[in-house]
Parts: structure tokens; sequence; C-alpha cells
């Protein structure tokens, strides 16, 4: 997104917050297991995960702890404790994160540093449309989702995923 139509810091924090992502809630739990359980069959019991972007109540992270993971959560406006950025770590996660990247480039850098030799970047995010739908594509209407990704490969439930 063009940086003159952008929100400002705290209009983006209130949209934030008008985000119903309840870590008790049961549905919202089944859709964070998309990402969750694929991350949880490739982990070894034990291994450190920083959630990048864990919003107001993090959810995924005591999924994860439930499994036997050590958590940190990062996230600019909820949890904006730095110190988390200064590690490694076995697996970073980002749920319905990366579409709020400013500079894309440099945040998949920042992430790929904190990532332990054979650690894993888990990405969940919708992938753009064609683009003939891409005008009345309802991810796209979110005024803070500033950029979009493009998978070539689908797998059987119709979902994309960037192959590496």
């Amino acid at each position: 997104m063009d940086t003159a139509h952008r929100l400002g810091r705290d209009a983006e924090h209130a949209v934030y917050l008008l985000h119903d992502n309840d870590p008790a809630d049961a549905g919202y739990r089944r859709f964070l297991s998309k990402l969750a359980d694929p991350l949880l069959a490739k982990l070894q019991r034990g291994s450190l995960v920083l959630d990048y972007g864990c919003g107001p109540g993090p959810a995924l992270a005591p999924m994860l702890g439930e499994a036997g993971h050590e958590l940190r959560v990062y996230d600019p406006f909820f949890c904006p404790d730095t110190r988390a950025l200064t590690r490694s770590y076995d697996a970073i996660t980002c749920t319905e994160v990366v579409e709020h990247f400013y500079h894309p480039a440099e945040e998949f850098d920042r992430l790929d540093v904190m990532l332990r030799p054979g650690g894993w970047l888990a990405v969940m995010t919708c992938f753009q449309t064609e683009d003939v739908r891409f005008a009345g594509w309802h991810y796209r209407k979110d005024e803070t989702h500033v950029v979009f990704y493009r998978g070539d490969v689908s797998d059987d439930r119709g979902a994309a995923r960037l192959a590496v």
C-alpha cells in the first residue's frame, strides 16, 4: 500500500482492538490449528518458539505451550518487549501478521536471523486473489493490510502455500 494511504499508529491500533481473538474461544483455536498442527508435527518437544505479532490475547502461544514447547511473544502494539527479538528460536510463528508488514523484506530478514539452523518459519495469511477479483476481495478491504502475497501451489484443501 502506498504510504500516503496507510493509517496512523493510533488508528491502526484502534482497528486491532476491534479484533475478537479470544484465546479461550474454541472456534478461534480451530482456526489457529491450521498453522499449529502442521508445525507441532515438525517440532521436537521443548522447542523454543516465538509468536511474532501475537496480538492482545495471544492464543497460539498457549496452544503450543500445552504441547510442551517454550514460548515467547512479541507484538509492536500489545507485547512490545524487544528482548524477545534478541534470542534465537526453533520456530517463529506469524499468524495473520505478514500482511501488516510495512517493509516485508526487512521483516523477513529479521525473522531469518532469529531462526536457528533448521528452524521453522510458520506463516498464515490469505494469498492474493486473481487480479480480476482483487478490487472486491475482502482481505484487501482491511485498512491495516498493506502488502499481499501470491503462492504458486495449492494443497488439496485449496489453501495457497508457498513452495520452498
